[in-house]
């Protein structure tokens, strides 16, 4: 169905979006941060998974639902530039930004790390973009398989995610410690996080698909 070479080929591209900073790794570091690498862990895993849901639309695209792409890409760019704002609110407030490790602090469920994760990456545009322009170009045209080759690719990008999102899980706990003795620098980075996932979000409801 996919030989070798192609697969290749699209885990250097894969690398090359994992890379890149956005809401997902900015999500990832953040919960590794405030409850340690099983929270950091469980985000990831959330984010996986919503990978799979963005192959599905990606197979069923190239099988012949091509209106779907259009339709679903406008509706997970107004809907991730929600939640992005979202997000930066959560951080400003102190509440889902940086947070040092503490014994009373309450924990965040691990489903609802599980289902922030899912819904940051389904909500992520750049994602769905990746997935709606990319996989095509290396999938065979055959309708019957396209949903099966675009869940190949997707597992093809979930190592690449893990390995370099897995990486910066297990660097957490430094940074964690670091910011415990510095308040006044989670106050302040918080801050910056915010404005980032507010920036985001603009740049989302500002920008229509090329």
């Amino acid at each position: 169905m996919m030989d070798l070479a192609t697969l290749l080929t699209f885990a250097a591209a894969a690398f090359a979006l994992v890379v890149t900073p956005g809401p997902d790794m900015l999500l990832i570091m953040t919960r590794s941060v405030a409850q340690g690498r099983i929270a950091g862990f469980v985000t990831l895993a959330g984010i996986s998974v919503g990978c799979y849901f963005h192959a599905v639309i990606a197979g069923l695209s190239l099988s012949g639902v091509l209106l779907l792409a259009p339709v679903m890409f406008e509706i997970i760019r107004w809907a991730g530039a929600a939640y992005l704002l979202y997000l930066a609110v959560q951080a400003l407030r102190g509440s889902g930004g940086f947070q040092p490790p503490a014994g009373d602090a309450p924990a965040v469920p691990l489903l609802a790390l599980f289902r922030q994760g899912l819904l940051t990456n389904i909500l992520n545009p750049k994602v769905a973009l990746f997935f709606l322009a990319l996989f095509p170009q290396f999938m065979q045209p055959d309708p019957d398989t396209a949903v099966t080759q675009a869940l190949i690719l997707a597992s093809v990008l979930n190592v690449a995610g893990g390995i370099v999102n897995g990486a910066i899980i297990l660097a957490a706990g430094r940074l964690g410690e670091f910011l415990g003795a510095r308040p006044g620098f989670v106050r302040w980075q918080n801050r910056l996080l915010g404005g980032v996932f507010a920036l985001l979000a603009l740049r989302l409801a500002l920008d229509a698909r090329r």
